[in-house]
């Protein structure tokens, strides 16, 4: 139970560096390593509901990946393509 508590505070902490307010929703960008490279997803969240979105491109490392998952969370946002 102690392992699964430190896990979420360090998974929340870093969930809050990289979450980004944009209008009502907050925009955050998610990474996961795998065989081809890192892969890159955004959970876009209004109130208590989040979306996720996975994108096809792989990256060489994780900052590429979150920078693209940002940009493209934002445009998502911007361009009210929720729908």
């Amino acid at each position: 139970m102690v392992a699964f508590a430190i896990t979420s505070c360090l998974f929340a902490m870093l969930e809050k560096q990289n979450a980004e307010r944009v209008g009502n929703y907050v925009v955050t960008p998610l990474t996961k390593t795998t065989n081809v490279g890192v892969t890159a997803s955004v959970s876009i969240r209004r109130g208590m509901y989040d979306r996720i979105f996975r994108f096809l491109p792989s990256f060489p490392c994780d900052a590429q990946a979150v920078q693209y998952a940002l940009a493209q969370g934002r445009r998502m946002v911007l361009h009210n393509q929720l729908g």
